[in-house]
């Protein structure tokens, strides 16, 4: 069935270019337009849980009003709970991981246009002397800025593979914004010296199939190229939790139609001390 559809093709093809010097260049065009178009994209979507019986129990990183450092500031009002491994009691969802394609088979210019037209920049904010979001996905195009909230003095601090160290100070109600990152095959980990405790992760793609996971643990990439694609699921505490480590797990993504991964569990004795 393959072969007689490719078959069909090059005849076509091969018919309207016989007779393009009557119907004009076009024609082929449009044709050969239209027969690439068949591809379409399509949804990917799953949820990343916590394989374990017992959901683990939640870390106390800064008790209230007792910060060692700008106590008026942070945690004042609200505790500071560790976000490096959040399970969901009621889902066993996990949340503040990454999912993405990994090295996509085909493009998609008109969703890379849309995402920057809805969102031509990203905010990571500090409030109550953490960042916000815990973790941010971007397309290389889009500007970063980082704002504070806090009434307290924070610095940033990232590096990565291919962007070079960004270590800059950030006074109280300022902002500061970064443009043309370079893609990134990690996440890169977001850092402030003046509050050890804050922490969060960045991670930059050259593509637009990227998402981080929700509450529930629930994530959905759209526009996908149909055909073989590799989907990476990462979280800080597991790193690669899909099979084939850093290659990821193959999906097959339908045109106009959605892959439902179903449950993405992570193993409770891979978890890193």
């Amino acid at each position: 069935m393959r072969g007689s559809k490719i078959a069909f093709v090059g005849l076509a093809l091969g018919f309207y270019l016989g007779s393009a010097s009557a119907h004009g260049a076009g024609v082929v065009s449009a044709l050969a337009v239209s027969v690439v178009g068949q591809a379409g994209e399509g949804t990917v979507k799953g949820r990343l849980v916590w394989g374990g019986d017992t959901v683990p129990a939640s870390v106390m990183l800064v008790e209230k009003g007792k910060a060692a450092k700008d106590p008026e500031v942070c945690a004042n009002d609200t505790p500071i709970a560790s976000k490096e491994l959040v399970v969901d009691p009621a889902t066993k969802g996990v949340s503040f991981g990454f999912a993405y394609i990994l090295r996509p088979k085909g493009t998609n210019p008109a969703a890379v246009k849309a995402l920057l037209a809805k969102t031509p920049k990203v905010v990571v904010d500090q409030k109550n002397c953490e960042f916000e979001p815990y973790v941010l996905a971007m397309h290389r195009e889009q500007t970063l800025v980082f704002k504070s909230s806090d009434a307290a003095s924070h610095n940033v601090r990232f590096t990565g593979f291919n962007n070079t160290g960004i270590n800059q100070t950030l006074a109280p109600a300022a902002t500061f914004e970064l443009k043309n990152l370079k893609a990134e095959r990690l996440p890169m980990k977001l850092l402030c010296d003046i509050h050890p405790w804050m922490k969060g992760w960045i991670m930059v793609f050259d593509h637009p199939f990227f998402a981080t996971t929700a509450a529930d643990g629930s994530f959905e990439i759209t526009g996908i190229p149909a055909g073989q694609q590799n989907l990476v699921l990462w979280q800080e505490k597991v790193g690669y939790a899909t099979p084939g480590a850093g290659r990821g797990v193959s999906v097959t993504i339908k045109a106009g139609a959605t892959t439902d991964l179903g449950e993405i569990k992570i193993d409770p004795a891979k978890i890193k001390k």
